[in-house]
């Protein structure tokens, strides 16, 4: 469906987290190694930033394959950051919304992607989508299961909830309204990585007082990458990394 990571650390140049390892994301858009669903992400990429001084992130996205972008190539090599979310798309679905379904979706300070799928999208989540305020629906950016459960996310944050219990809510809500979903999220506001396991894959390596990234592959044969077990919550920072498990709802 596709590949996502977040890293929070020192400062680092884009390339170094998303191109230059043997197996960094640029790779994985056309040659992933534990992608259980899809071959080839190729339906859209992007990556999001932040600067200093400034607080909410840049991104640059676009609608087709990462590695015929020569901009993106030049953004890689110059631009540092203490923190950054990127993704490569392999589309559920095909559709015209282009870039605008590629992670990350953003507000404020948040980014955040969606790897999987949502089982019988789009009628399952019509009970959660008429639950949300009209002018969050409005809003939505892309017609795709991830644009909507970004906005179930964002509605929580904005209703007062932490961006953990946000997360964890919302895969909760959307697994009970369609079984057999795939919930792998992620989201960062620069500071807090958040992540789930549903369903697919999910890797972290961390370094502490350096960096943590969260990806859902390792980016190179790094012995001190460790995966995360199945229907879990991640909490991390550049210093610590919570795994909680998330426990389905019982009939």
């Amino acid at each position: 469906m596709c590949r996502h990571i977040a890293y929070v650390g020192l400062p680092a140049a884009l390339g170094e987290v998303l191109v230059s390892p043997p197996h960094a994301l640029v790779r994985q858009s056309w040659e992933p190694r534990r992608q259980r669903y899809g071959t080839v992400n190729a339906d859209g990429f992007g990556v999001g930033w932040y600067a200093d001084g400034d607080p909410l992130p840049g991104r640059y996205r676009r609608s087709g394959p990462v590695w015929g972008d020569e901009t993106f190539a030049d953004l890689a090599r110059v631009v540092r950051s203490t923190a950054l979310l990127a993704a490569v798309r392999d589309a559920t679905f095909a559709g015209a919304d282009g870039e605008a379904a590629a992670a990350p979706f953003a507000e404020g300070r948040l980014l955040f992607s969606h790897n999987g799928a949502v089982r019988g999208w789009p009628g399952t989540l019509a009970p959660l989508a008429g639950a949300l305020p009209p002018e969050r629906l409005l809003s939505l950016t892309a017609r795709s299961d991830s644009a909507l459960i970004w906005a179930l996310v964002l509605h929580r944050v904005t209703q007062g909830d932490e961006i953990a219990r946000a997360v964890t809510d919302t895969v909760l809500d959307v697994g009970a309204a369609a079984p057999g979903s795939r919930l792998n999220l992620l989201l960062t506001d620069g500071s807090t990585i958040v992540a789930t396991t549903w369903g697919d894959s999910l890797w972290f390596l961390h370094e502490p007082g350096r960096r943590t990234v969260v990806a859902s592959e390792p980016y190179d044969d790094d012995p001190s990458w460790r995966e995360v077990p199945d229907r879990t919550l991640l909490t991390a920072t550049r210093t610590d990394v919570l795994l909680t498990p998330l426990k389905e709802p019982t009939a």
